[in-house]
């Protein structure tokens, strides 16, 4: 009962933002979510701390929502997960994967610790940037502790260099003479939002006048949103071990374990396996999308301004950087 009041905050705030989010796809339900839960939090910031009826209050409800919602949403997107079509595209675009993963994640982890960022605001701009974007940073976020902050200025510097190459990609890609494959792999591999991805593979199919890259590019993204499973795995042991050297003899790894992940790949074998009517697949998606805005509001409620700020302009040179890196050698394996 204590957590009603705050899910209730964040399902007002959530609401409009998703359905602004899907008039403005570009722009995204997440991100206006965050933007929204900031502007009221410095607007009636007494409101949120205030003290309810029966001694409740908005904040257990709040961090409910930012972490355990978080977690379960990401557990209905398996179901649009079908593993037929990412075993397929993970033949082609396995070794651009790998290598893409590897120079975004050691460009971030190099380049976060030069620039004095914070592990876990580098590790999720990273992983952001390597994977699939908002969904990475949400799954991510709950296993390493991530504060709101982080995840808040992760979130918008993921969005900023998306945001960019949807009008700068078709462009370069004509430019470059990529035929529909190359350019629908460069820009799942490079562009790691969805409705991002997707608008620049529509400004690509109407120049075109085909819809194989925006085709080809979606089955790719299933496949890179599969690679949150061991990312999340491999941090949640690092997490862990590092716990357990901080902590006494009564660490538990089972607290830190990511079960929702265990829970995400049943989901997405559901999904191959189980002949379940797609309506159903769909509403569950759509519910776990839902979810995550949800959950976007109630980071945006707790985010601290004066602490968002507080790193200026670097978590931006980081995320340039990454973002620079990605679409570079993702260009150099494509071509050799």
């Amino acid at each position: 009962m204590g957590n009603v009041f705050g899910i209730l905050l964040c399902l007002v705030i959530a609401a409009p933002a998703w359905y602004f989010g899907r008039m403005f796809p570009l722009i995204g339900g997440p991100v206006i979510a965050i933007l929204s839960g900031i502007a009221v939090s410095v607007i009636a910031p007494k409101f949120i701390k205030a003290k309810l009826p029966s001694g409740y209050s908005f904040a257990t409800g709040l961090k409910f929502t930012s972490k355990k919602v978080l977690q379960y949403s990401i557990v209905f997107l398996g179901f649009e997960m079908n593993l037929y079509h990412v075993l397929r595209a993970g033949r082609a675009s396995l070794v651009i994967m790998l290598f893409t993963f590897a120079a975004v994640l050691l460009t971030a982890f190099a380049l976060g610790k030069a620039l004095k960022l914070s592990g876990n605001t580098t590790t999720l701009i990273g992983v952001g940037t390597a994977i699939c974007g908002g969904s990475a940073i949400a799954a991510v976020a709950p296993i390493i502790r991530a504060e709101d902050e982080d995840v808040t200025r992760a979130i918008s510097t993921v969005f900023l260099f998306n945001t960019i190459a949807v009008f700068i990609f078709p462009p370069l890609g004509r430019m470059m003479g990529m035929s529909n494959t190359t350019f629908g792999m460069w820009a799942w591999t490079a562009i790691t939002d969805t409705s991002s991805v997707v608008a620049a593979g529509s400004a690509w199919s109407v120049a075109s006048g085909s819809n194989d890259a925006l085709n080809y590019a979606t089955i790719v993204k299933l496949t890179r949103t599969l690679m949150i499973v061991p990312i999340a795995l491999i941090l949640a042991l690092y997490t862990a071990r590092k716990a357990k050297s901080e902590a006494s003899d009564s660490f538990q790894f089972a607290k830190i374990f990511p079960w929702f992940v265990l829970l995400f790949i049943a989901a997405a074998c559901i999904s191959t396996f189980v002949n379940i009517p797609p309506t159903f697949s769909s509403s569950m998606v759509r519910l776990g999308k839902f979810g995550i805005v949800m959950a976007m509001a109630a980071i945006g409620l707790n985010t601290n301004l004066k602490s968002l700020f507080a790193n200026g302009v670097r978590p931006i040179v980081l995320g340039s950087a990454c973002w620079a890196m990605i679409a570079g050698v993702t260009l150099i394996v494509l071509r050799f």
